[in-house]
């Protein structure tokens, strides 16, 4: 600390909290709107400082020792509270805007030290300029890469490494700004300076990128499930045409005979027997057609073929299907969630049966629509040991599709989702808006909730 009047010493603790602020405001969303976030920012910074005056005129020695981390502190717990971010990432957020606030702190005191000797306005332009500077190359080339990196570390984020990287910069930065260091070792004092402050840089760099190569891979995990999604899809629609052209063929066949007998009896003239003969046809025309579960086209389609490839595996299935032709909701997301939940549960009860454990496989599906939500829910016989994580069936339960897909489709319409096993039945639930869920102020998509 530098001294001066306690005038001074409210501008500089002004010029730093709102350097904090800028920058933490640059890289975290707020809850409230533009007005009012600006208006509790002020009044935060304008209180704080204050509160910081008084401390400085009451006990000028603690002040100059303890100032910075407790000002850091108040605003830690106002952060949380006016970020609609999730708490571990607003967490990280935090540690990377304290490690900027301790650069442009030490910077100005030693700009002002070494070449102004110790002149206090040298300290205040030398902030002012240093968190322009930061402001300025966060905002063009960290701004966009922390927006998505977000998604990321809100969802692989563990206290434990969050710990972790807030004691080391806690301690690192503590170090730097400890007042009872030695301060007439200039080259020392700097060069120490500049080690921690790399170092402490370096972790933020290393765990940024733990979690953005963490967040690819799950990325990369989510493009190869919707890639066997679609081949196993594109099977089910071969079966499908390769069913109609055998079903074609019959139909040509038959054809030619029908009318031969139909022709026969003309010839005869036996009218009676000709009109009972076409009922006959006629049922059997019924019997063969196939089973329509829904008027929703692509709906229809999908269940369909899954329901006939489980019925082929000898699985009993039970349909409860109320929906409309028309869904004001994307027929691609829908199938892709039917055909994942329909996969899946066929697969495990293909698991069952290998197993050989005597029990009878089923699966229950059903899809209702009621007024602005979308119903789906489906049950299936699944093996005794098949555990969760995260809330979430492990792959190898599955057979490794579509479980991110279908939590990405919900997450996407606002649905909340939940997967159990309840003794051996599957249970998979899902309520989705039937309009896509935007979160104000940019692109991305509403969280689910499991």
């Amino acid at each position: 600390m530098l001294g001066g009047s306690v005038y001074i010493a409210f501008i500089r603790f002004a010029i730093s909290l709102a350097g904090v602020v800028l920058l933490f405001s640059g890289i975290a969303k707020s809850r409230f709107d533009r007005k009012r976030t600006i208006i509790y920012y002020t009044c935060f910074c304008t209180v704080v400082s204050a509160l910081g005056c008084i401390w400085y005129v009451l006990d000028w020695e603690s002040c100059v020792r303890m100032v910075a981390f407790t000002m850091y502190i108040c605003f830690i717990g106002f952060a949380i509270w006016i970020s609609r971010d999730a708490f571990y990432l607003s967490v990280y957020k935090l540690a990377l805007i304290f490690w900027f606030m301790a650069v442009f702190l030490i910077a100005g005191l030693e700009i002002s030290m070494i070449f102004f000797d110790r002149n206090v306005w040298a300290d205040i332009i030398a902030r002012v300029l240093i968190i322009g500077l930061i402001a300025c190359l966060l905002y063009k080339y960290v701004w966009d890469s922390i927006q998505g990196f977000g998604d990321y570390i809100e969802k692989e984020a563990d206290k434990f490494s969050v710990a972790v990287m807030l004691i080391c910069i806690l301690l690192g930065i503590g170090y730097i700004l400890n007042p009872g260091l030695n301060r007439e070792m200039t080259f020392y004092r700097l060069f120490q300076i500049i080690v921690n402050v790399i170092l402490t840089g370096t972790l933020q760099l290393l765990i940024f990128r733990f979690y953005c190569h963490i967040g690819n891979e799950r990325e990369y995990e989510r493009e190869k499930q919707m890639m066997q999604m679609n081949y196993r899809l594109l099977e089910r629609q071969l079966e499908i045409l390769e069913e109609s052209v055998k079903s074609g063929r019959r139909i040509r066949h038959d054809a030619r005979h029908h009318n031969a007998v139909i022709a026969e009896y003309a010839r005869r003239g036996q009218r009676e027997e000709l009109l009972q003969y076409l009922k006959e046809y006629e049922e059997e025309i019924a019997q063969g057609a196939p089973e329509i579960i829904c008027t929703n086209t692509a709906v229809n389609n999908i269940l369909a073929a899954y329901t006939r490839k489980a019925k082929s595996e000898g699985i009993e299935v039970t349909l409860d299907v109320e929906i409309g032709k028309n869904l004001m909701f994307s027929s691609l997301d829908l199938v892709a969630i039917l055909a994942n939940a329909y996969e899946n549960a066929i697969y495990a009860c293909m698991e069952v049966k290998k197993h050989s454990d005597g029990r009878e496989c089923f699966i229950h599906l059903r899809l209702i629509k009621r007024k602005n939500k979308l119903i789906i829910s489906c049950s299936n016989t699944c093996l005794m040991d098949a555990k969760l994580k995260d809330g979430k069936p492990k792959s190898e339960f599955t057979g490794g599709i579509g479980v991110l897909s279908i939590i990405r489709t919900a997450e996407k319409y606002g649905g909340e989702y939940d997967f159990k096993n309840e003794k051996g039945v599957f249970v998979f639930r899902l309520i989705m808006n039937v309009e896509p869920v935007c979160r104000e102020g940019d692109g991305s998509y509403g969280k689910g909730s499991g």
